[in-house]
């Protein structure tokens, strides 16, 4: 054979054991190689060229060397399956098994391995149909005795298939890997123990039962064998459609039922926080199921129909039979644990999204709309407020959905009652801002008036609280009141942000006003020092710009001499100063600080002008009646009553009342207090304020009501003149995009009357619903 260089030398002389290697003609080669070796060390010793011939000759296998050597590696494969010692050495049957591979019998060796195999494997089934089947699955001790034996077969199948293999190695590396349509040794065992024995049907079904006892058994709360359970299913998972086809579609199925019925069951006994952590639990139970002994396919469907089943389906239920509760209770974990859930269900965050948004609407008109709760509306708002925000914020991690509709559901419930709520959060701020309010520092008032703002933004009719807001403005300037001019004027730039420049340029000019009076006052003082009698009063004056402030009705009353010629000194000077104006006198807004001798001493009273026109009079004499006071001051009939009652029935009574009791009547005398007393030297008596209910909040709401008409009037006009010619429908929706107060049809349609009646506008002949703007 020495002229066949093409072929590849024979190894068995060479060579014992090669480990596994592939490529023998290379180990062969070295072999050679190395065994010519020779010649000594050292830098002078010359290289010897090496050179690889082939055997001239290949060597002959003696005679039924075929025959003994498949008896040997039969012996050892029949000793493996038997579990008894093998009698032979490893590493020569591997030779062995290398040797035919070289001789061309690999065709033939395989063969005689997988009928070996077969031959047991078919044999392993008899154990299985002699052992007696249970007919009932509570069958449960014969259930674990028939799955520790179908486990114990497959553990001795596999662990002899790998000792198999390891014999046959060179075998399964070399002919099995270049014959694609063959199986390699290891997945041949797999197909003989899936055809001769997982196939079985009774075997089979037998073991796919045992396994969903075990699994229910461990669902109700009993200990199982794990690793039993993830042994089997392992091993239906190696036998490749086994556990998708036999086991994973009965297991769901069960799993549905099970689910299907506990779900009813407990949506009738428990309630919401329980039953949600009912399934928050069954829900990691299934997980630790699939990371413990389930293939991790089994996961996705396993966990959807748990949630289908005990969440899907009662969406709806869990809401209305729990949400409110939770969310009136303020119970965090558990709507936590509600939105976690109900975001796994397809579907979930919208049910709960809605359900979110009724309640918000729900109990937030139940504070809006009671009249009785007037009080601590704003307040109440507030809180809600802020509760709904740390809900999102915690419980519903920040979603943007949740915060979009909370808003809206907001901004409906805060309109069903038109004006009030404007009129009581313009009064809210009013009280948080004025002197005296010593609950808050700067800074909480600043966070206060940042959440006042965020309520603010949900009005239709801002212009309501921009009359109320002008009207307590106006009085915590003009008296005084006022806690914090940078509060003041922190709140008037958050307006502005909110509204525009247009919104707060009047509240802007009130302070400007404010702010010019004080020069005007410095200046008035410097001319009074050059007048020949500046008399005893010390007057100041706040010139406020009509258009700016709040209108008030004017109320003559009849001043003392003294005070009358210091008004017509302060009218030369101002006129003299700013020719062609005007000044009216709001003496509804005036006030005094007055000294008084009491037998206990000196006092001082700060008190509106109308109780010191009363103080005064009794300069004079000790006792009035009401009518001589009346007459002698002129103050109007109901502010007269208000007057007197505050000092003759308040607190510091300067006067006393004949007779006593609250209310001042017709024939009412009054008389000097010269045994008051009181622990204070500087006495502040505020007068008694009508419920600012009737007059004042009816006046200041037609006032927002006449300024809407004007508006309304203003912008038909203004759309008639661009478009000359429009119909209703389309006039009206224009007026819609334009107004920003909320607005009934049928107030338009008495302004659109009101204009053609004034001919601004007329109606087309022939079409009624069509108007033309009158040049």
């Amino acid at each position: 054979m020495a002229d066949e260089p093409q072929k590849k030398p024979h190894l068995s002389a060479l060579v014992g054991h090669t480990n596994g290697l592939t490529k023998p003609a290379s180990l062969a080669a070295a072999t050679r190689a190395g065994g010519g070796g020779g010649g000594g060390g050292g830098a002078t010793a010359p290289s010897k060229k090496l050179v690889i011939k082939n055997f001239r000759e290949r060597p002959k296998l003696p005679d039924n060397y075929t025959q003994d050597t498949w008896q040997k590696l039969h012996e050892a494969v029949g000793a493996i399956q038997s579990s008894i010692s093998i009698k032979y050495n490893l590493e020569e049957l591997y030779q062995a098994v290398e040797n035919l591979c070289s001789y061309k019998v690999s065709a033939t060796l395989y063969k005689q391995l997988r009928q070996v195999c077969e031959d047991h494997v078919k044999a392993q089934i008899l154990q299985f149909r002699e052992y007696p089947f249970f007919t009932h699955r509570n069958d449960s001790l014969d259930s674990l005795l028939f799955l520790k034996k179908i486990n114990k077969c497959w553990q001795d199948h596999c662990r002899q298939m790998i000792m198999i293999r390891s014999i046959f190695l060179f075998l399964d590396r070399t002919y099995v890997l270049q014959n694609s349509m063959l199986p390699s040794i290891w997945d041949m065992g797999l197909e003989l123990f899936r055809n001769h024995i997982i196939s079985d049907r009774q075997v089979q079904n037998k073991t796919i039962d045992g396994i969903l006892l075990l699994i229910e058994r461990e669902r109700n709360g009993e200990a199982v064998d794990r690793s039993l359970l993830r042994s089997l299913l392992s091993m239906l998972s190696d036998l490749q459609q086994v556990y998708k086809e036999s086991f994973e579609q009965r297991f769901l199925e069960e799993t549905n039922c099970l689910y299907a019925a506990e779900g009813q069951r407990l949506m009738q006994e428990r309630e919401v926080p329980e039953y949600l952590h009912h399934v928050n639990k069954r829900l990691e139970e299934e997980g630790d199921r699939v990371i413990t002994y389930l293939d991790h396919s089994t996961q996705k469907p396993l966990i959807a129909c748990v949630e289908k089943q005990l969440l899907g389906e009662h969406l709806s239920a869990i809401l209305q039979k729990g949400l409110d509760n939770l969310l009136d209770e303020n119970r965090i974990s558990d709507l936590t644990q509600t939105y976690q859930l109900f975001s796994r269900v397809k579907g979930g965050q919208q049910i709960l999204l809605q359900h979110w948004s009724e309640y918000i609407k729900n109990f937030g008109t139940t504070i809006v709309v009671n009249p009785e709760k007037d009080k601590d509306m704003v307040q109440e708002l507030l809180d809600f407020k802020d509760k709904v925000d740390h809900i999102i914020e915690v419980c519903f991690q920040k979603n943007e959905k949740f915060i979009n509709l909370m808003k809206e559901s907001f901004e409906t419930f805060i309109n069903k009652r038109p004006n009030k709520p404007a009129e009581l959060i313009a009064k809210y701020v009013d009280s948080k801002l004025r002197a005296g309010n010593k609950e808050a520092t700067d800074e909480e008032l600043e966070r206060i008036l940042d959440k006042i703002m965020i309520i603010f933004r949900f009005i239709h009719g801002k212009d309501v609280f921009e009359a109320f807001y002008k009207k307590d403005l106006a009085k915590r300037l003009l008296v005084g009141k006022s806690a914090s001019v940078d509060a003041e004027k922190s709140m008037l730039s958050k307006l502005k942000h909110e509204c525009g420049a247009a919104f707060t340029s009047k509240l802007e000019g009130m302070f400007k006003d404010m702010e010019l009076s004080k020069d005007v006052m410095v200046q008035f003082k410097q001319y009074m020092q050059n007048q020949s009698d500046p008399g005893n009063i010390d007057l100041t004056v706040n010139i406020l710009t009509m258009g700016y402030w709040p209108t008030y009705t004017p109320m003559e009353v009849h001043l003392n001499s003294e005070m009358i010629k210091l008004q017509e000194v302060f009218k030369t000077f101002y006129l003299g100063k700013h020719s062609g104006r005007k000044l009216q006198w709001q003496t509804t807004l005036g006030h005094a600080v007055l000294k008084a001798e009491f037998k206990e001493g000196k006092k001082e009273f700060q008190v509106s002008l109308f109780q010191t026109l009363v103080l005064l009079m009794f300069n004079e004499g000790d006792e009035f009646s009401f009518e001589e006071i009346k007459m002698a001051t002129g103050v109007e009939d109901s502010e007269l009553r208000r007057t007197l009652q505050s000092l003759a029935c308040g607190k510091a009574r300067v006067l006393i009342k004949n007779p006593k009791g609250k209310d001042v009547e017709d024939g009412d005398k009054f008389i000097f207090n010269g045994d008051f007393k009181h622990k204070l030297f500087r006495i502040k008596i505020n007068q008694i304020q009508m419920k600012e209910t009737v007059e004042e909040q009816v006046s200041t709401t037609e006032r927002v009501f006449q300024d809407r008409q004007y508006q309304i009037d203003a912008a038909i006009v203004r759309i008639m003149k661009m478009r000359k010619t429009l119909g209703h429908n389309l006039l009206v929706s224009e007026l819609y995009n334009q107004l920003k107060f909320p607005v009934k049809p049928g107030d338009l349609k008495k302004r659109i009357e009101s204009l053609i009646d004034r001919d601004y506008m007329e109606r087309d002949k022939d079409n009624p619903n069509q108007y033309h703007y009158v040049a």
